[in-house]
């Protein structure tokens, strides 16, 4: 079912609206709305200027609680902080923070250098010769970097005596030797091109380094042992004093979030001023039980004044924006609310169909898949998921399995076996009725568009309560779905069940009557609304295209009458299909004919079809409701009730 809904609207001194945001808007369930766009007729109520002055402090409180162990938590032996205070403790550990930051920054980026000379040097720890008159040579050019061994072994072998060079190999592993090799400055382009064509690739050396390779490599990792050393120190010096008032941090955090959050509601407020004292004006929706309760504590409060719109006169969706939509259903139907969020809520004038839902669904699915044993695993395995989990598919599959297990009985079937226990019904693949003119039909079929026909004229009420709701009534008089529909609807319904079963049929007249006239008044629907609503033009377009236009509409409607008849076929259809497919199973297991059945084939086949076949009976089952079900009575189009306190603290 929807909440019944009130429009509120609370008015106090400006100075107060944070007091009355986190002594009231907190704790009780209120959705706020833009207060100039509801009251837009109200003259001189002016929006909040101010930006908020917490939000950057926030950031900074929020980054400051982040770096203690449990940021979530909050000590219970420090008194909480006025925003003031929370605003000066944040901010002085922020400028610690900040020269801590830009002393790591400059260390960092120190450390980074010292690595990267690392990494160049490292593979020329053997090369036993000052790194710095090496690059201070004029007259002799030299080339650090590595080549491939195979290429090694070829300039060895045949070309280092044909050129002006000497390579001194400095390391090696499986692929690369690491070395330098020296050419006199005459000779370097002719050289450099001989060991590129050998894939020789160049280390740029800086020219950063003291004393051999070794000492240089000595050097630099000693350094930047020392400035790792001096970032951990700078870092742990801050986190100590951080950890020493860990409490107090996490309770500043917490005022500043809260009074960040407190000072957005102005956003949705609007501000007036009488005599020398500025008013707030906060309005949305609660529930009728809460406004309840909210005004009658607000009566001790002298500062504060609400008034609760009580929906005399002019209705509340009329005045205001439309009323958001709460649902609230029994504990046990609550998971198939799913179903209603995933097609659109219902809005406030139409009715939760999630109790029918969630009885039809099931019912449909268990007809469909009508197994005791399948059933009862659905049942427990969807059981176990959502208590564990809490997915409310889960608790939708284990509602479908007492279904499937209640039709298992009624078909006789036990995982497959069907001379285990005795059908309380039928059994879906043997059952036949005789019909007038149609001859033998497999019963359940029979069944199945029986009750699609029972479902279909449900829906029409259900149509034709939601129209008189939203004060439609032509939709409610003259649609499809509407009363014109139910009782063409209905007389066919009426007049096949009697001639299936063998009775007299209504006179003739009484069949034109029942049978013409509602679709006279469905097609000429369009002139009959404009004329229940006063409207001058009753037939726009011209009585001729008003004819052919109604002449094809109608071929539409009963066509539409007919095929969303049939689409409940497929009910019987699944029933069938599934004790076929099991029949298949046992089969390949031998079990037919008494024999000894496979245990392994069994339970492979029977986890197979039951997720195979399971998921089709729920894909089909959900069809059955979005398409035939709510396209006849469901617009689906509801905003969701989001109160302030939830929409605070997801922020």
């Amino acid at each position: 079912m929807i909440e019944k809904m009130k429009f509120i609207s609370i008015i106090g001194p400006k100075a107060e609206i944070d007091r009355v945001a986190s002594e009231y808007l907190c704790r009780y369930e209120i959705q706020l709305e833009n207060t100039l766009s509801e009251l837009k007729d109200l003259k001189n109520i002016t929006p909040c200027a101010e930006s908020n002055p917490y939000r950057d402090v926030k950031v900074r409180a929020d980054e400051l609680a982040a770096r203690l162990a449990d940021g979530t938590q909050r000590s219970q032996t420090y008194d909480r902080l006025d925003a003031g205070q929370a605003v000066s403790l944040i901010e002085e550990l922020w400028k610690e923070l900040d020269v801590c930051k830009k002393a790591k920054s400059s260390l960092e980026e120190e450390r980074k250098k010292v690595i990267d000379l690392l990494t160049n040097i490292k593979p020329f720890q053997n090369l036993h010769y000052d790194v710095a008159s090496i690059l201070h040579f004029k007259h002799i050019k030299f080339r650090f970097g590595k080549i491939p061994v195979e290429s090694y072994s070829k300039l060895q072998e045949y070309l280092m005596d044909d050129i002006c060079s000497i390579f001194d190999e400095c390391g090696r592993d499986e692929n690369y030797i690491w070395g330098v090799y020296f050419v006199p400055a005459a000779e370097e382009e002719k050289v450099d091109a001989v060991y590129a064509s050998l894939h020789f690739e160049r280390t740029f050396i800086d020219d950063d380094y003291e004393g051999t390779v070794e000492e240089a490599y000595d050097k630099l990792t000693a350094r930047k042992r020392e400035l790792d050393g001096n970032l951990r120190e700078l870092e742990d010096t801050f986190q100590d004093k951080l950890e020493s008032q860990k409490y107090k941090v996490l309770s500043a955090a917490q005022t500043i979030t809260e009074s960040s959050e407190y000072f957005d509601v102005r956003r949705l407020a609007a501000f007036t001023k009488a005599k020398d004292t500025v008013f707030f004006i906060l309005c949305g929706w609660m529930t009728q039980e809460d406004a309840k309760k909210f005004e009658k504590e607000i009566e001790g409060d002298a500062d504060i004044f609400c008034m609760i719109e009580d929906g005399k006169g002019e209705s509340l969706e009329n005045r205001f924006r439309k009323p958001p939509t709460k649902l609230k259903n029994p504990k046990i139907f609550k998971p198939f609310e799913m179903f209603i969020r995933m097609y659109g809520l219902p809005n406030y004038q139409e009715f939760d169909p999630t109790i029918f839902v969630a009885i039809t669904y099931s019912i449909i699915f268990g007809a469909m898949f009508g197994d005791v044993g399948q059933g009862l695993c659905l049942f427990v395995g969807g059981m176990l998921l959502y208590k564990f989990k809490k997915l409310n598919l889960a608790a939708i599959v284990g509602s479908c399995g007492i279904f499937s297990t209640i039709f298992g009985f009624c078909f006789g079937s036990v995982f497959g076996f069907e001379d285990v226990i005795e059908p309380l019904w039928l059994r879906p693949t043997e059952a036949m009725t005789t019909l007038p003119f149609i001859g033998n039909l497999n019963t359940v079929f029979v069944v199945a568009v029986a009750l699609g026909m029972g479902l279909v004229l449900l829906m029409m009420v259900f149509h034709i309560i939601n129209s008189l709701r939203a004060k439609e009534l032509g939709e409610a008089l003259f649609d499809t779905n509407g009363v014109a529909g139910l009782v063409f609807y209905g007389a066919v319904a009426a007049v096949v069940v009697l001639f299936m079963t063998g009775h007299s049929l209504p006179a003739g007249i009484v069949l034109v009557v029942m049978f013409a006239v509602p679709l006279l008044v469905i097609a000429c629907k369009e002139p009959l609304t404009n004329k229940l609503n006063k409207k001058k033009e009753l037939i726009e377009g011209g009585k001729g295209m008003f004819v052919v236009q109604a002449f094809f509409e109608m071929f539409e409607v009963l066509l539409s009458y007919f095929s969303n008849t049939l689409s409940f076929v497929r009910i019987g259809a699944f029933a069938v299909s599934h004790a076929a497919m099991m029949q298949v199973v046992l089969m390949l297991a031998g079990a037919e004919n008494g024999g000894t059945p496979n245990i392994i084939v069994i339970i492979v086949g029977n986890l197979v079809v039951c997720g195979m076949e399971g998921l089709i009976a729920g894909i089909q089952g959900l069809r059955l409701q979005y398409y035939e079900f709510f396209s006849r009575f469901y617009k689906g189009d509801g905003r969701e009730f989001t109160p302030y306190a939830k929409t605070a603290k997801s922020n």
